[in-house]
């Protein structure tokens, strides 16, 4: 607490994305749609998750917390960015931008974790297709869904209370649509070499451990494929259980990597921004449109479920 009390600032102003007026409305526009379409879509799968029957199955427990997960993430950043559209700097008070900060990477790390364990899921299925009931029990899939959960949440408690523990004096413009760690360092007048060295180190390993595991999922994946099946629609069958989860993982990981993986300087540029415009408003939009036109059963389910509703 003798910390706490030495912080000068009490609030911080974001100063979004844009100042050029007519890009503001056409911004607001823009990710107000994206916005209602991840609220739409993603709620969507939920409730076919939970009400149709064939699709309690592993792959589909795992992304119906994929869209609830990506909910809560666009649900951090995006209304408040909306309203800074319309009525210019958005303040916001020091404990809301600490809880901003620690939703953000709490959800974008279970996020990947859950990935993860989807890939891990589609290499039992195809690679151990008898095992696959014991290895994915409901039991099973629960704790990976649980660990995903805790170690996203154990991430972002470490950076939400080192970054709290930093004095703020001065400076309280975030050039950002939001409190992420990096823009926040730029402002503390306290050392923040401890916060660099857990950015680097930590968060670029909850980056790439997951990512390290869904390419080895999938180097199998491939190599079994090519080996034990022999025709072209079985092949094509195989794959085609993966294409949406691996579209999904590029559209995350390719700016993810490009944003946190060099080791941070601590500058927040423009490209950075960017970046995480893509994988906090874009993905999460697109996430359930993938899955939904490139996959038969989920398909076949919101029809029933349009069906039953009118």
């Amino acid at each position: 607490l003798a910390m706490l009390n030495q912080t000068k600032v009490s609030e911080f102003m974001l100063l979004g994305l844009t100042d050029i007026q007519g890009l503001q409305h056409f911004f607001f526009f823009l990710f107000l749609l994206l916005y209602l379409t991840s609220l739409l879509g993603n709620s969507a799968i939920v409730t076919m998750v939970i009400f149709e029957p064939r699709l309690h199955t592993p792959m589909y427990f795992l992304l119906g917390n994929l869209s609830c997960l990506d909910i809560f993430y666009s649900t951090v950043t995006v209304p408040k960015m909306l309203t800074g559209f319309l009525f210019g700097h958005q303040p916001i008070s020091f404990g809301g931008c600490m809880a901003q900060l620690h939703f953000f990477h709490f959800l974008g790390s279970t996020e990947v974790l859950l990935l993860a364990t989807m890939a891990y899921d589609r290499y039992v299925a195809i690679c151990n297709p008898l095992r696959y009931t014991i290895v994915m029990s409901p039991r099973a899939c629960l704790l990976l869904a649980v660990g995903s959960w805790s170690m996203g949440f154990v991430h972002a408690t470490m950076h939400s209370v080192m970054t709290s523990q930093l004095r703020f004096c001065g400076h309280n413009h975030i050039h950002h649509f939001f409190c992420d760690i990096k823009p926040l360092l730029n402002l503390a007048c306290s050392s923040t070499s401890l916060n660099m060295t857990l950015l680097n180190i930590v968060t670029t390993s909850i980056a790439l451990s997951p990512f390290i595991l869904i390419v080895l999922s999938y180097l199998y994946i491939v190599s079994f494929v090519f080996q034990k099946v022999q025709t072209k629609e079985g092949r094509w069958k195989a794959f085609s259980t993966c294409v949406s989860h691996l579209t999904i993982v590029a559209l995350l990981y390719v700016p993810v990597l490009f944003n946190y993986t060099p080791p941070s300087s601590g500058n927040s540029s423009k490209r950075d921004v960017q970046v995480t415009l893509m994988y906090s408003v874009v993905t999460p939009a697109l996430n359930p449109l993938i899955y939904t036109l490139r996959n038969q059963e989920v398909r076949s389910a919101l029809k029933k479920i349009l069906e039953r509703k009118l």
